[in-house]
């Protein structure tokens, strides 16, 4: 009888553990499905617009020679006579996205080493969280705070006869700072990650603070910066309502800063919300455009994921 007993506490227990154990294997399926559809999504989602993009882009090459397409420095697609050379477009994404990579480098960068290596870790959880709001703005903020604030001072700097209201210099920067949060994040995760012991050895050595940081940590993480870096520029290479607003749409192939340019994201834009024929060769446009933009930002994210995987530091 008091067998029976004992036994009957220990199959309840039995029973709840069987219990549990099929319910945490139907969650851990219901989850792994999940995960599986939503990466589905993601890779069908990709496949549909390249499809789309090779597609369109099909139609305007059969009109227009693709060597003349990505060798010619003169785009009037809108205009009479029609002139079909993007490097003009290319020429002003690749010139803001140089000005707002420089700036986003070195103000990043130096955030990075600060939070990294000289702030106290309570003024470490107040700055970063405050510098990451910068990635949270609207872009089309930044786009009025280029044009009403930053030109009117480049204006007074360089003279108003040397600086346009639209030029590439106010939207590089204002561009820069928007994607700075990236790379001080990114690269203050990559510095964070060094072994104190790596540090310590160099103080023990009699390394200062500042030696320590730019010959030691920087060093060893300089996959993640590197990446960081790219990663930031392929951003500000997609970004549109910057360029839009504060860049002109002058297609002009120069190196000068202050003057007016188009990029390719703006063009996109421009024809998107104008009057030109769905399926006419002008609107045909955007989709080789996009299809070139789409590569060049492919090719920026392939080269940074290339860089963390090559360079990765190994630590035991």
């Amino acid at each position: 009888m008091s067998t029976n007993t004992e036994l009957e506490p220990n199959q309840a227990i039995l029973d709840r553990v069987t219990s549990r154990r099929h319910r945490q294997h139907v969650e851990q399926a219901i989850v792994a499905w999940l995960l599986r559809a939503a990466a589905l999504i993601s890779i069908l989602t990709t496949i549909g617009i390249v499809i789309i993009l090779v597609a369109q882009s099909a139609g305007f090459f059969a009109e227009v020679s693709p060597w003349d397409f990505l060798t010619g420095t003169q785009w009037t697609p809108l205009l009479k006579p029609q002139q079909f050379g993007v490097l003009s477009l290319v020429g002003g994404t690749l010139l803001v996205a140089a000005i707002a990579g420089i700036v986003s480098l070195t103000l990043g960068l130096g955030a990075a080493i600060f939070l990294s290596e000289y702030a106290p870790e309570k003024l470490r959880r107040v700055l970063k969280p405050i510098l990451e709001v910068l990635a949270g703005i609207p872009t089309v903020v930044y786009g009025y705070f280029a044009l009403t604030f930053i030109t009117p001072i480049l204006q007074d700097v360089f003279g108003s006869d040397r600086v346009i209201v639209f030029n590439a210099l106010s939207a590089g920067l204002v561009m820069g700072l928007m994607i700075m949060p990236m790379v001080s994040t990114l690269s203050e995760d990559a510095m964070v990650a060094v072994p104190r012991s790596l540090r310590d050895a160099a103080y023990a050595l009699g390394a200062t603070r500042f030696e320590v940081a730019t010959k030691v940590v920087i060093p060893a993480a300089l996959s993640g910066i590197v990446a960081s870096f790219i990663l930031a520029v392929s951003r500000a290479v997609g970004e549109t309502m910057i360029v839009k607003i504060a860049a002109g749409a002058t297609p002009n192939l120069t190196l000068n800063p202050l003057e007016s340019i188009q990029a390719m994201t703006a063009y996109i834009v421009q024809v998107s919300l104008g009057e030109t024929p769905q399926g006419s060769l002008e609107y045909k446009t955007i989709f080789a455009v996009g299809l070139l933009l789409f590569a060049m930002t492919l090719v920026m994210n392939i080269v940074g994921r290339w860089v963390i995987s090559r360079f990765r530091q190994q630590y035991n």
